[in-house]
């Protein structure tokens, strides 16, 4: 008697975001949308729409429009009725919520329904007011919550506590293809540098981010104000670029403008407006800041310079503590892939850049091929699609 080995069905599995625009968490979606889709599973992702649709349909998944986004309650009711048909309909075997709004919707439709529910934390874990704990609560009510670096997983441990949820740390990924140091963003980083006015001889520095306070742009502007007053001619190759949109904070973009002609007389710092190409901006640069003054969940910047091979100086809080390694870490500067400073000192700011400036080609080439490596092994899409499938079956499996 011949015995045929049943194989498992593979899941269908819906994604629920407010939208698909073009933000971390919406190309999380789609990627994981293509990994569901390349192991033969079903892809169905709910959202409001946004450009990203396109893209997720052309790869075969399915995309349900839904006002999911909205924090009306009326609405979000509504959406629990709409997301319990269609979790019925389609045979859903796992819904995975990635933000708050939508989450508790989707939630009750997974409770309705005996579905396994997962959350992914992409965005900030506050600690107050009690009403907002209250709020972002939700995404640790599941089987499974996805942290997107230790630092997010120990602040959910910390403000909400015992909550029943496995929390998973599965970082964000990059796109290893796309943020290729010898692929095509080269010959377009080379046209960014000359719009940018750095010569071939210029040491570029870039700091990438929104204008906002937090950020770090005026303490960067200073650092290299003091950079120069040390170094002298030394430093007469260093140039900053800042870019990222002012979002109508005009007043803190004239701040910048003030500090730029206080601390660098010689304007070697340019405002460089919004730019639409990160690999090639990563590319044109010798050295990327990250030097935020508030701790961020992930810092993705200074994951995709170091996916682009360039050394990295973050300040020394939040994901940035996951995601750069210092010479200060088990392995010491062998296994470098950038600077950690403390945070919101202009002076250690300073003196990295100086470093950083002062290291010969070779040097800060090793450091950027280790940086590379370090991305492709821990934060590449790859790892985190792979991280998340797993967690996907453990679940079945449970």
């Amino acid at each position: 008697m011949t015995i045929k080995l049943v194989q498992p069905a593979k899941p269908t599995v819906l994604q629920v975001i407010p939208s698909l625009g073009t933000g971390g968490a919406e190309r999380t979606t789609v990627d994981m949308a293509r990994a569901l889709m390349a192991e033969g599973s079903r892809a169905l992702v709910a959202s409001r729409g946004g450009r990203l649709v396109r893209e997720l349909e052309q790869m075969g998944a399915e995309h349900i429009e839904m006002p999911v986004h909205s924090k009306n309650p009326v609405v979000m009711g509504l959406n629990v009725e709409r997301l319990t048909r269609l979790i019925e309909k389609e045979n859903v075997d796992i819904v995975h919520a990635r933000s708050r709004a939508p989450a508790w919707s989707a939630l009750a439709a997974a409770r309705r329904t005996k579905r396994p529910f997962v959350t992914t934390y992409h965005s900030k874990v506050h600690e107050r007011p009690r009403l907002k704990v209250f709020y972002n609560s939700v995404m640790t009510r599941g089987a499974v919550v996805i942290a997107n670096s230790d630092f997010t997983a120990e602040r959910i441990r910390k403000f909400h506590g015992e909550t029943g949820a496995k929390i998973v740390t599965i970082p964000r990924g990059t796109d290893m293809a796309e943020f290729d140091p010898t692929g095509p963003a080269v010959k377009r980083a080379e046209a960014l540098r000359e719009k940018w006015g750095a010569g071939s001889g210029d040491t570029l520095f870039l700091l990438a981010g929104r204008l906002t306070r937090w950020k770090g742009q005026l303490l960067a502007t200073e650092a290299l104000g003091l950079m120069n007053e040390r170094l002298g001619s030394a430093a007469a190759s260093a140039k900053l670029v800042l870019v990222g949109d002012a979002q109508g904070r005009t007043d803190y973009e004239d701040e910048i403008k003030a500090a730029i002609e206080a601390h660098n007389p010689a304007l070697r710092v340019r405002l460089a407006g919004h730019c639409d190409d990160m690999p090639a901006a990563c590319s044109a640069a010798d050295i990327v800041l990250a030097p935020s003054l508030d701790p961020e969940p992930f810092g993705r910047s200074a994951v995709e310079a170091q996916a682009m091979a360039r050394p990295v100086i973050v300040a020394d809080h939040g994901g940035a503590t996951d995601t750069v390694l210092d010479a200060s870490d088990p392995g010491g500067a062998a296994a470098a892939t950038g600077w950690r400073v403390t945070p919101g000192d202009p002076d250690a700011l300073a003196a990295a850049m100086a470093e950083a400036l002062s290291a010969n080609a070779p040097d800060r080439a090793a450091m950027g091929a280790r940086g590379r490596a370090f991305v492709e092994e821990q934060f590449s899409v790859t790892a985190m699609t792979d991280r998340t499938l797993a967690v996907y079956r453990d679940l079945l499996d449970a």
